[in-house]
């Protein structure tokens, strides 16, 4: 591999036909911050930013099919899961990856930023075995307070809930404050042993926001890839999103998507 050749990352997620999240919202980010990127879709949902009208998961050997093409010959530096389809697919996932030497990044993606569900009791279920091989999970409030059976967190035990599931599964969780009330939000990074680093910013007051967590993950996979260590790879990676909130285009009714390309022009911008 040239010394130049940008580093390898592999979306495993499904494909969301309106561009702002999954797949499409991975390869945006994926290539505006240097990395090369491949995908094995999960499932296909007719979506926009009013919600998800349909969603169908792929034949669980069709993703299968999909990591082995891109892992056997063009390899990844890192690897980014979201969402998975079925529990089928996850615990098929966990097996194929479990001697995988990459970074992984697993976004235990549960329900779309409109509301709509996007994994079962089943599915949820099986996540247990992939946040196992993973090096990092980038749950939210709501995702970290289902993984760890809470019915809700209150603000100042959200470390306590990350401490939890990161014990329960030895990986390190990235939990995200941006569910939470108050105009801070605090996102704690927690491993096994206890707290590594937080992460603070004022709150954007935004409707547009369809993806974000997407983007997050993907960005830091992309990170991670380029070899940055954990918590630099966090800080970029937040920054990167939180940029292209701020440039969010404003399309759609409804949660509408960030604006990943804008992004890239603001750094020009600066440059000039």
């Amino acid at each position: 591999m040239s010394a130049t050749a940008p580093p390898r990352v592999l979306s495993i997620a499904g494909s969301d036909s309106s561009g702002g999240a999954g797949i499409q919202a991975d390869i945006k980010t994926i290539t505006m911050l240097g990395g090369y990127a491949m995908s094995a879709i999960t499932a296909i949902t007719a979506q926009n930013t009013l919600g998800v009208q349909v969603v169908e998961a792929l034949d669980p050997d069709l993703v299968m099919a999909q990591v082995d093409s891109c892992l056997s010959d063009i390899g990844a530096d890192a690897i980014k899961i979201g969402m998975l389809g079925s529990p089928e697919i996850a615990i098929l996932l966990a097996q194929r990856l479990d001697t995988y030497a990459g970074a992984i990044v697993f976004d235990p993606v549960m329900v779309a930023t409109s509301g709509s569900v996007l994994a079962d009791e089943a599915t949820i279920g099986a996540f247990g075995a992939l946040m196992q091989i993973a090096t990092v999970v980038t749950p939210n409030l709501p995702e970290l307070a289902a993984l760890t059976g809470r019915e809700e967190i209150a603000p100042d035990k959200v470390f306590d809930a990350a401490r939890d599931l990161a014990e329960q599964q030895d990986t390190i969780v990235l939990a995200k404050g941006g569910h939470g009330d108050g105009d801070q939000v605090i996102d704690y990074v927690v491993s096994p042993s206890g707290k590594i680093a937080s992460f603070g910013h004022q709150r954007i007051e935004t409707l547009h926001t369809h993806g974000t967590g997407c983007t997050l993950s993907s960005a830091l996979a992309t990170m991670l890839a380029h070899g940055q260590p954990l918590t630099h790879a966090i800080r970029i990676a937040r920054a990167f999103t939180r940029a292209a909130i701020e440039q969010a285009p404003g399309f759609g009714s409804g949660n509408g998507p960030l604006g990943h390309q804008a992004v890239r022009k603001l750094k020009r911008d600066e440059e000039a």
